[in-house]
Parts: C-alpha cells; structure tokens; sequence
C-alpha cells in the first residue's frame, strides 16, 4: 500500500492513505477491507495511516475519522483493571527489544471487550518502531463459546446427578439391609444400579468423543468395512429385542465400493440415526445403502446411506440446529449429543451428512463416506471387494 504525504498548517506533515480499492487486491497485496479481523496500523510518528472496515465495524469509529490522528487517539484502550494500555505498553519508547504484544483482553470507550494484538515493525533489531500493526477482534464468538461450555457442564452435571442419585441410594440400601430383601428384590436392584452404571459409562464416552472432535484428535482405524452387513446386525439387534422384523426395510444397491473406515466408528453413527428413526419416527425404518455418485464420471467416490422413517418429520425451522449440541427431537430424554457427534465422526472421515424430509413425511439422515485408501498395505479377505 502506498502511502503520501501533505503538509499540514504549522509545517507539520500527515501521513494519508489512499481509499481502500474494493476488487480484491490492492496492488501485489490484499485490500484490508478484506481482512476479517480489524487492521489498524500506525507509522513511525503514531499516526494511523491503516484502518480498515473490520476495524470500523468493532470500534465504531469511521475509518476517515480515524486515519491521521494518533493511534493512542483513536483507539483509547484500557485493561480490565482500567489502566490505559497504550501508557502500560509504550511501544515507540519501551524496550527496544520487543517486537509484539499477546493478544489480550481489553476495553473500548463504554466498556466493550476486544481482543487485541500487536506487532512491532522495526527495521532493524533493537532500532526504532517503523510501524505499529494492531490486530482486533470482536469478543462475540469467544462468548459463544464460553456459553456453550458453560452449557455442556450444566448439562453433563444434570445427566450425571441422577443416575448416581439412583446408584448411591440402591447400594447404601442394600448395604443396609441385605437380609430384609428377597433374592428378586435384591437382583431387581442390581439391575437397576447396573442399567445406570452404563449410562454414566456411555454419557463419558460421548464426553471424550466430543473433546477429541472439537480438538480434530479423533483416531480413526480404517478397515475394509461391508456397510451392508453393519446395518444388518443393527437391525437383528432390534428385532431380537422385541421390534416386529416388518418394521425394517433395507435396501442395498450393487455393487459397493470397498470402503475403507472405522468400524466401530461406523456402528456409532449407525446405531443413532437407526435409534432416532425407532424411537422418534413412526411406520417403516428403510435404509438405502448406494454407491456415491464421483465427481470423475466412470468412478465410484464412496458409500451412502440413508436412514428414514415415516413419523411427523423434523420441523423446517429445526433442520439447521439438527446436528448442533443440545438439540432434542421431543422430550423424551438424551443429552442432545448424539447427532453433533455423528456429524463429527463422518466428517473425520471426510464424508457429509444432511437431513431432510422423506418421501414418507418423515425424517431422512443421509451420510456419506468416501471409499477412502488405507494408511498401509493390507490384504484383502477372500470375498470382500
């Protein structure tokens, strides 16, 4: 960016800068309208020479009111503890050795909350500031995050609380008053403490999965996977839980890819989109396993599977907060995780997932995954591929 001079009355020469081009670049750089964050840059004289749209956006100060005047002017910081920051900081006259300042915390007149960074240009180590690169940033999606945080610890202590209610009271009673109880008491306890133990155990798990997803750590132990016979061992599972075997349609499209995933993975998403249809929908649970369509015609990108049902559907306004955290379907139970975490899981594997209506009126997930190579060489079982 190129930047003139003018001379001022009484001698004095201001620093301008030419108004921002809005093509998308300026010259061999990129316009600072561009930029996402706040850009405000000062010279070797502390005049803001640099002050782009974002800047203007968080500090409501308009950038040709800005441009000229004295950084310390135009941005008056203070810290949280009100203490002026350009004061505490001194970057044309502090020590010469440093060359930044860590992003932080601080607070625009009327106490609003920024977060600011700062770079020291210096031609050369130890010699004078050239310029003063200040970065800002709005504090709005740190507070989401903060609120979603605080979320999931409310929500973690509420699922916890009750079944280690239910834990402590049965064994404390049974510890009690062993003798009092008859052997089908004593075991109709047990099976309660033991069905509440493996929901502390499952919501745990579902905490870890979302920690390893939201820190991209989630391990992935690629096999050759028959998505077919997946799906099918699901549905035995229900059918030999008391659902009617004519509830289930499944639907496999010839021939398949491999498809190289995580099994247990692949179960996890599975076993919550059958769960929801089950319990949530209505009418026949189809699931349409189909080869992905390539973006190189002639070729075969991976595997997808639709689940739906023929419930009352997920209402239009829902759609978007589906695969959210929290999101509940109905009332009845759930931490609302579950969905966030298939989401994660497919998208690890570099698949897609969407939601939708069905033809039958109900919900449809549909996720796919890309056939995917393995990280190593292995051979083939006899019969798969």
């Amino acid at each position: 960016m190129s930047v003139g001079t003018s001379s001022a009355p009484g001698g004095r020469d201001v620093r301008r800068v030419p108004a921002p081009r809005h093509s998308g670049l300026a010259g061999p750089g990129i316009d600072p309208d561009d930029l996402p964050d706040g850009l405000v840059v000062a010279d070797e004289h502390g005049l803001v020479v640099c002050f782009n749209s974002a800047a203007a956006r968080i500090t409501a100060v308009r950038t040709e009111d800005a441009v000229g005047r004295r950084l310390e002017k135009v941005l008056p910081l203070e810290d949280l503890e009100g203490r002026r920051w350009w004061q505490l900081t001194d970057p044309y006259g502090g020590l010469a050795i440093r060359v930044r300042q860590p992003e932080r915390n601080l607070l625009l007149p009327g106490g609003r909350e920024v977060l600011v960074s700062a770079r020291y240009v210096r031609g050369e180590p130890t010699g004078p500031v050239r310029r003063v690169v200040v970065s800002l940033r709005d504090t709005e999606a740190r507070r989401r995050t903060e609120r979603s945080h605080a979320e999931l610890i409310a929500t973690v202590a509420h699922e916890l609380r009750s079944p280690l209610t239910s834990v402590k009271g049965f064994t404390a009673t049974l510890l009690a008053k062993w003798e009092r109880f008859t052997d089908d008491q004593k075991r109709l306890m047990l099976e309660t403490v033991d069905a509440d133990a493996n929901r502390v155990t499952r919501l745990i798990a579902e905490l870890l999965d979302i920690s390893r997803i939201d820190s991209g750590r989630l391990e992935l132990r690629r096999q050759p996977v028959d998505m077919g016979a997946a799906v099918g061992r699901h549905i035995q599972a229900y059918v030999a839980a008391g659902q009617p075997a004519d509830r289930f349609l499944l639907r496999i499209e010839q021939p398949l890819p491999i498809l190289w995933a995580d099994p247990d993975k692949v179960d996890q998403v599975l076993s919550n989109l059958i769960e929801n249809a089950v319990r949530h929908g209505e009418g026949t649970v189809t699931i349409d396993i189909t080869p992905a369509a390539s973006p190189r015609e002639g070729e075969d990108a991976g595997t997808s599977v639709t689940v739906s049902d023929e419930g009352t559907g997920i209402p239009e306004e829902s759609m978007k907060r589906v695969f959210t955290r929290f999101w509940r379907g109905s009332k009845r139970g759930g931490t609302g995780l579950g969905l966030y975490i298939v989401k994660g899981i497919v998208e690890a594997h570099g698949g897609t997932i969407t939601v939708g209506r069905a033809a039958g009126g109900g919900a449809e997930f549909r996720f796919t995954l890309p056939a995917g190579t393995p990280a190593f060489e292995f051979e083939l079982p006899r019969g798969v591929g």
